[in-house]
């Protein structure tokens, strides 16, 4: 058969391909009088509306996974880069299935302390209680029962909010966790601490609603700054204190060394996907596009990043005399970590006053953290000094128009307008409350993956890099040129990252 003919075929099946999806969406009299019956009486294009922006945002927050890994592989050494893909992958699938099983009830569900209401195994018949896809009625999530979004979409938007949560674990961790370590704490942490933690911040329980001692009013964390990226960072820390830092990372005096990544191009792309990403995370915790809040909470959300990464550059730049990338990288992130709960609460005014505190913080609290614990991307600063910024922003900057609206907090706004500390107290008691639960749950848990399966690689692994190790095979294969006496498991690079000459110290190169 010659080339024309093959050509001809492949032309006659696309065709064809592309017919079937045509036939099957054709509407006949027929069908169209079907769907115009099924649809309720009281159903309101508003509420597509509203769906269709949830699931918008779910996707933007979904795509953050994309720009954590290449952040992370961006951080890592050229032999651990493989590892992350795997890691990215099993980090969704295992938050999906967590918040099916129990997550989203546990955490959204009504309840002050635990979510009970829900089940589960999340159920989604095609329509239910005249909300096509909803699968439950509103009020069984009473603190999301504002928005007429379907059930479905706020499901989705808020799963996808765990696995950013529990990404951020991972990245403290790099080159030297086990992978089975890290999906078995996986699973406890989107099954339980995450859900737990989320429901008494944003998910209606105490925290949120206030009241629970004294007269402490309801905490203000519009998208997450605590109940997301807190709440991840905090989990890291119990890792790290159990898993210690890579070989090579501190000299026998005991100061830190640098152990740079091997592709910052990759790092500053991750960085950009996180900031769209972040659209629909500040974004879609709207909930709704009816209103037309979610450009407001989007602008401030991008004005604070701004302020976050030049802040971030000028303190780095006084303290080494470079315009260090790294740092306007993290700067970014720190700022949008930190308008994160105040993106729903505060003026546009305050928004670069809080990112770019951000920014400051993130760089000093970089330098601080590394002189004892190693945090190869920074997280533990960017996430969790950053997050706990955020939260006590809204303390200081919350309007009370906006306080108002989202019905949580302080009527009166935060110390800026009202002069009174109520609201700030509220913030900082949620910080430690959270802290408190998140870390000893994660240590304990830790601890006891250390204690039974085991928590590090060994140190001819680590040497080789987890890539080879643990999956058998090079991020960069023409990068690595085995030794022929160590070909296989355990194999060290016989040329160093970059190909240029041998690998002089195992531990801190290749």
């Amino acid at each position: 058969m010659n080339r024309k003919k093959i050509a001809l075929l492949a032309l006659v099946a696309f065709g064809a391909l592309m017919a079937v999806p045509a036939v099957g969406l054709a509407v006949t009299p027929a069908t169209l009088s079907h769907d115009a019956s099924s649809v309720p009486s009281d159903f309101s294009p508003g509420i597509a509306i509203n769906t269709l922006w949830v699931v918008v945002a779910a996707t933007l927050v979904i795509f953050m996974q994309a720009g954590f890994a290449l952040l992370e592989i961006g951080f890592s050494r050229g032999k651990n880069a493989g590892t992350i893909v795997a890691k990215i992958l099993t980090n969704f699938s295992i938050a999906a299935l967590m918040w099916w099983i129990c997550g989203f009830a546990l955490a959204f569900g009504n309840g002050k302390y635990v979510g009970n209401s829900g089940g589960f195994l999340f159920k989604m018949p095609a329509l239910a209680d005249g909300v096509p896809g909803g699968g439950y009625a509103q009020s069984v999530f009473g603190v999301m029962s504002f928005s007429s979004a379907s059930v479905s979409s706020k499901f989705l938007f808020q799963m996808s909010f765990c696995a950013v949560s529990l990404a951020i674990v991972w990245g403290t961790t790099l080159e030297r966790i086990k992978f089975g370590a890290y999906i078995i704490y996986a699973v406890v942490f989107a099954g339980l601490i995450y859900p737990l933690g989320a429901h008494w911040v944003f998910g209606g329980g105490f925290l949120q609603s206030g009241g629970w001692i004294g007269g402490i009013v309801g905490v203000q964390d519009f998208a997450g700054s605590t109940a997301v990226h807190l709440i991840g960072a905090t989990g890291a820390l119990a890792a790290l204190l159990l898993l210690g830092p890579r070989r090579g990372k501190y000299g026998p005096d005991g100061k830190p060394r640098a152990i740079p990544g091997h592709n910052m191009p990759l790092f500053g792309l991750g960085v950009i996907i996180l900031l769209i990403g972040w659209i629909g995370f500040n974004g879609g915790s709207t909930l709704n596009a009816i209103d037309g809040r979610f450009p407001e909470v989007v602008t401030i959300t991008m004005v604070a990043a701004g302020a976050g990464v030049l802040m971030a550059l000028l303190v780095a730049k006084l303290k080494t005399g470079n315009i260090d990338i790294g740092m306007a990288g993290n700067g970014m992130i720190a700022a949008l970590v930190a308008i994160t709960a105040g993106s729903g609460y505060v003026a546009l005014w305050a928004a670069p006053i809080i990112g770019g505190v951000a920014g400051i913080i993130v760089v000093l609290g970089v330098y601080a953290i590394d002189k004892k614990i190693d945090d190869p991307v920074g997280a533990l600063s960017a996430h969790g000094l950053a997050g706990i910024w955020g939260t006590l922003a809204c303390g200081i900057f919350t309007v009370p128009a906006l306080a108002k609206y989202n019905a949580f907090g302080d009527p009166a706004g935060g110390l800026v307008y009202s002069g009174s500390f109520k609201q700030l107290i509220a913030q900082a008691v949620t910080v430690v409350v959270a802290f408190t639960f998140v870390f000893a749950m994660s240590f304990v848990t830790f601890w006891v993956i250390k204690k039974t399966y085991g928590l590090r690689v060994t140190p001819a692994e680590e040497n080789a890099g987890l890539d080879i190790s643990e999956h058998g095979m090079y991020g960069y294969p023409e990068q690595f040129i085995p030794a022929p006496e160590l070909v296989g498991y355990g194999a060290v690079p016989a040329l160093d990252r970059i190909g240029t000459g041998p690998v002089s110290d195992p531990e801190v190169t290749a």
